[in-house]
């Protein structure tokens, strides 16, 4: 038998899921740590994957609760690519990546978990960051806990500058 503990994970299988969008905000900012968002800007936040495909998975995503990346007004695509750059730029001075994905899944199709409320993926990726793990039991390890991760970017979307 095999066995891959992430015992923060019961967190989600027991609690109560959510009836809104995950990538919907309130206002205030008092659930930001607890939603492990990084950054607010003025039409874009950067918010930590809460089931990341590797650490320091994050994702970019307009305030805006739209499903096509063409129903985004151009001012909101500019302050997205600008964080995309800035995220880019923060992921690899702290986690010494070696490259990074960044996408957006446009629908169910394209594998988009939730395709009501488009958001861009930054994953950052080491050579041999999959090992064997992937390759023979389809699992993926996970060094660090999300709280830890948090706790090490939250700082560097502090100043509010750009960093790139």
């Amino acid at each position: 038998m095999k066995q891959l503990w992430a015992p923060w994970r019961i967190e989600y299988i027991l609690g109560p899921k959510p009836d809104a969008c995950v990538f919907c905000l309130p206002a205030g900012t008092e659930e930001d740590e607890e939603r492990l968002v990084l950054h607010r800007g003025a039409r874009a936040f950067v918010i930590m994957n809460k089931y990341p495909y590797n650490n320091g998975h994050i994702m970019v995503c307009p305030y805006r609760h739209v499903m096509n990346l063409a129903d985004l007004p151009i001012e909101d695509c500019h302050e997205i690519m600008d964080l995309i750059r800035r995220c880019t730029v923060i992921l690899k001075e702290h986690f010494n990546c070696e490259g990074i994905n960044v996408g957006l899944n446009q629908g169910q199709a394209a594998g988009a978990g939730v395709r009501e409320h488009l958001h861009f993926h930054l994953v950052p990726r080491w050579n041999g960051d999959s090992s064997f793990m992937a390759v023979f039991d389809e699992v993926r390890t996970m060094p660090e806990h999300l709280r830890k991760t948090y706790a090490a970017l939250r700082p560097h979307f502090s100043c509010g500058g750009d960093t790139a």
